[in-house]
């Protein structure tokens, strides 16, 4: 037919075929892929930047050794002694860098960096190159999993919240039982432990401080220990725990001519 852009090759006439350009959609996708691949590499490299450079400006914050010195500690100490010269409750502080490896982590950092850098690198990449498209992924996952295995800041954006509190509280309670403060004889003992890399604190108390202090009580001592470490300064954060948990045990067991220290005064100070 006339005007028709398709005839049929029938009677040996050619198949001719329209040439006209496909819009919409389509189009707009291209060009959405065409500024992406312009601009991706470009963005990877931004953002690489950003992520390692605050992870290395934060590496003091997952360092327990480097947050109480000698000073902070002897700060420390001294806070348990004022505090338990007002109380028959025994309390011990422990200061972990991470209550678990979380191997998982730095898979999920290796393939979301996988993923993420293929993206941004689409038109950089050898796609028509299987082996050295398999080299440069690789590379990408293997930066992104030495990265998390070195920087701990990293490493944290890729644990669940629910977690890394499953095992700071499981944690809390081995170094309850490790530490002997069940074996107080009034059931006093008390633990504040702090966990740097999963960013918990924990209060825990023993069976004749629980039947006599509701366990909301206890959220004031966590708030001034996180009020620290926020601030940067764990130390004070301790110190103040230490006052705000006194005050609770001097009120409900305040104490004794004839008391004796069954936890020795001291600051647990745990490396990874």
């Amino acid at each position: 037919m006339a005007g028709d852009p398709i005839t049929m090759a029938a009677h040996g006439l050619p198949l001719l075929l329209q040439d006209t350009p496909i819009e919409g959609e389509w189009t707009e996708g291209a060009a959405w892929l065409h500024a992406l691949g312009d601009v991706g590499p470009w963005f990877l490299l931004a953002a690489a930047l950003f992520f390692i450079a605050r992870a290395v400006a934060n590496r003091h914050r997952y360092r327990a050794l480097d947050l109480l010195g000698q000073a902070e500690q002897e700060r420390v100490h001294q806070a348990i002694r004022e505090v338990e010269a007002r109380t028959v409750g025994e309390i011990l502080p422990v200061v972990l860098e991470r209550s678990d490896p979380h191997p998982a982590t730095a898979w999920r950092a290796a393939c979301a960096t996988l993923l993420v850098g293929s993206t941004l690198l689409v038109r950089i990449l050898p796609w028509g190159d299987p082996l050295w498209l398999m080299a440069c992924q690789f590379a990408l996952a293997a930066a992104g999993f030495a990265l998390a295995r070195k920087l701990p800041h990293l490493a944290r954006m890729f644990v669940f919240e629910t977690r890394a509190s499953s095992v700071a509280e499981e944690q809390a309670l081995q170094e309850f039982y490790r530490e002997g403060l069940h074996k107080t004889e009034a059931a006093t003992g008390v633990l504040l432990f702090v966990s740097l890399f999963e960013r918990r604190v924990i209060v825990l108390a023993d069976e004749g401080i629980a039947a006599r202090v509701p366990s909301d009580t206890w959220s004031k001592v966590d708030d001034a220990i996180l009020d620290g470490v926020a601030g940067g300064n764990l130390a004070d954060g301790l110190v103040n725990g230490l006052h705000r948990c006194g005050d609770v045990l001097a009120e409900h067991f305040p104490w004794t001519d004839g008391d004796r220290n069954e936890v020795p005064d001291r600051l647990v100070v745990r490396r990874e």
